[in-house]
């Protein structure tokens, strides 16, 4: 359900359940089919979303149009908070890889929100936290990291919140295309593709499409390190 899964994002932690139930209602559902945008880089921003179900890229583009995957959020998770305490233009842009409902917030809603209950603002700042630390560690891997280990790394965070238990081992349903999964390592797809293969050669996963299949984990923690 998707309600389940929206109360459990950090906008409704510190909360008692039936106020966190009263600002679910208030928000706006969005269906958001695969592909589209739900806002574009350098557009004015003034509200934050939470996913329900599917998944959503965040993404940048260079001047030159080439495009870097930041993340692949999926259901729990939220985005846009960023404009909400810096108002500004859109740092990326977010679009469904898989057919998304999101709920959305407005800044004037939140603002009563958070002077209603401070406590939540905390969370939020935490999980906003949590993201630059991700960042911080993403920009280390593109310096320090070579590519086939970046992709390890990449897989088994992706296995953290898409990954399903199999009969041989975890499946993560990432929906990233090719070029995608090569946009979220910051490498060719060439490049990605040769790494996966060497993988699945070496027994570690199996590509199944748009989803891969984790067989011997421990081998893939150590090749990301």
């Amino acid at each position: 359900m998707d309600d389940d899964v929206v109360l459990s994002a950090p906008l409704f932690a510190a909360i008692d359940p039936e106020a966190a139930q009263a600002l679910f209602v208030s928000m706006k559902p969005l269906r958001l089919p695969r592909g589209h945008a739900v806002f574009h880089e350098g557009e004015p921003g003034d509200r934050l979303y939470v996913i329900g179900s599917g998944k959503v890229k965040l993404g940048r583009r260079s001047t030159d149009g080439r495009e870097n995957l930041l993340s692949v959020l999926g259901p729990g998770e939220m985005f846009g908070e960023l404009s909400l305490f810096d108002p500004g233009p859109r740092t990326a842009t977010a679009s469904a890889v898989a057919d998304a409902t999101l709920y959305e917030l407005s800044h004037a809603e939140l603002i009563g929100w958070l002077e209603r209950y401070p406590a939540v603002a905390k969370h939020l700042l935490e999980a906003l936290a949590r993201r630059l630390r991700r960042t911080n560690e993403a920009l280390a891997d593109l310096v320090f990291a070579d590519v086939p280990g970046r992709v390890a790394k990449a897989l088994l965070d992706l296995s953290t919140r898409f990954g399903e238990p199999a009969e041989d081992g975890l499946r993560v349903a990432h929906d990233l295309t090719q070029e995608e999964l090569a946009q979220l390592v910051g490498a060719s797809r060439e490049t990605v593709n040769k790494a996966l293969a060497d993988f699945a050669s070496r027994g570690w996963v199996r590509r199944e499409g748009r989803a891969i299949v984790l067989l011997d984990r421990d081998r893939l923690e150590r090749r990301a390190r």
